[in-house]
């Protein structure tokens, strides 16, 4: 079907500000351009509590965002939900998708951990997936002085915030834990070297074209040859029996549309539990949109709430 009305709005505006292709610009001009689009997401949602802290990983402190949302003063530990930013590993922090953090917080009554990710090219894979493992397990261990569960944990993540959170899932699998409850992916990036329909009918766009998507990947790996690594492609790998349940949403209009879907089948054939909610007339990155597409704050109430039944 046609790209909703109200995305395509959005769209014009974007193309009347013109401008180079993100692909030909610089590594820095393409993160402005990522703290730019943030001011779509509309007003800040409350929460309870909102707090900036780290987690310790070797040597390393990686920012973490912690939000808690309004419960009841006897509610217990509650789950959490580890949230991973998009940005093709490149661009994004705690600030840009500070909206979704919010929103799943809000609606999903799990405490939601945003992570600040080490970003490519100053730290190409597999730093992030480092990050986001040493996270998870901070998180497993130190859950209940934060006020949650570390048995009940999910992770969400949208386009390479998605291919985090998939690959963690994978990760967590491997080494045998801490154990994830869901795993949501939102337009996730799963295989780089997906041939699929979606990646010819969409080549130019809109928002993510063929081209950068090269960018991201060659700015994020080291080699061509890493891409084979199910770190980088969680939807090459062949351990998928026994991941988390999965909720996927897939973007109509996405050139990584097809190897979205594809992830999802490939899960309920190996016996995970999938929810896959193919969005209609949605382009990439479109939950950046709540400040006035109805779509995007839909889709965003449903995956937040997907997360709210898990632990139901």
């Amino acid at each position: 079907m046609p790209i909703d009305p109200q995305i395509e709005i959005l769209l014009r505006q974007l193309a009347a500000e013109g401008g180079p292709a993100p692909e030909s610009r610089t590594v820095a001009e393409n993160r402005a351009a990522g703290r730019a689009l943030a001011t779509l997401a509309g007003a800040a949602e409350p929460v309870a509590d909102v707090l900036d802290t780290t987690a310790p990983a070797g040597d390393l402190e990686i920012p973490v965002r912690i939000y808690r949302p309004v419960t009841e003063p006897d509610a217990g530990p509650l789950p959490v939900t580890l949230y991973f930013h998009g940005g093709g590993w490149v661009f994004g922090d705690l600030d840009t998708q500070d909206h979704i953090a919010r929103t799943v917080a809000g609606r999903s009554g799990t405490i939601v951990i945003s992570v600040d990710y080490r970003l490519a090219p100053e730290h190409r894979f597999p730093a992030a997936i480092d990050d986001a493992y040493a996270v998870l397990t901070w998180v497993a261990d130190n859950a209940a002085r934060l006020g949650g569960d570390g048995e009940r944990i999910a992770v969400f993540g949208e386009s390479a915030g998605g291919n985090l959170a998939a690959t963690l899932a994978q990760e967590s699998l491997r080494r045998g834990g801490p154990r994830i409850t869901v795993q949501v992916l939102a337009y996730p990036a799963v295989d780089r070297f997906d041939d699929s329909p979606s990646m010819y009918e969409y080549t130019t766009g809109p928002i993510l074209s063929r081209s950068y998507l090269e960018w991201f990947w060659g700015t994020y790996l080291s080699s061509p040859d890493q891409g084979a690594d199910p770190r980088v492609s969680p939807a090459r790998s062949r351990e998928l029996a026994g991941l988390p349940p999965a909720v996927i949403a897939t973007a109509e209009h996405d050139p990584l549309r097809d190897q979205g879907d594809l992830y999802a089948r490939k899960l309920a054939e190996a016996g995970v539990a999938v929810q896959h909610f193919p969005v209609d007339g949605a382009v990439h990155g479109f939950l950046s949109f709540t400040g006035s597409v109805q779509l995007s704050r839909t889709v965003l109430n449903q995956l937040s709430d997907a997360v709210a039944a898990a632990f139901n």
